[in-house]
């Protein structure tokens, strides 16, 4: 298996995580907070489905925690960014490629060692 599929499967699972995070401020605005809560968690079930794959496959191959978590973060970045942009209409700002840029420094530093 190639580390394309641990980052797909990373990939997915930050999209399911951020709707079950997020999702409920478009879709279950008005909705008691119950509600809210187990659409979150419905939805956490299904992230957690595809991010324990991933890591396990990533730690079996040599990976250390830092390296996952950081890789994690630039995954949500990627993932977050279009999300809010586009289901949640934000306007977009300079200062979330800066973030960016600060998060490949430590994908950097995270990284050099090997």
């Amino acid at each position: 298996m190639a580390l394309s599929f641990p980052l797909l499967l990373l990939i997915i699972s930050n999209c399911f995580m951020t709707l079950a995070w997020y999702g409920h401020l478009k879709f279950l605005h008005h909705a008691p907070l119950w509600q809210a809560i187990l659409f979150g968690w419905a939805i956490a079930l299904l992230e957690y489905s595809f991010m324990i794959p991933a890591t396990r496959y990533l730690d079996q191959h040599g990976w250390s925690l830092g390296q996952m978590k950081i890789t994690q973060e630039v995954v949500t970045l990627l993932v977050f960014t279009p999300f809010m942009l586009f289901m949640f209409k934000q306007p977009f700002k300079i200062d979330y490629l800066w973030a960016m840029l600060c998060l490949m420094g430590c994908v950097y530093f995270v990284f050099r060692s090997q």
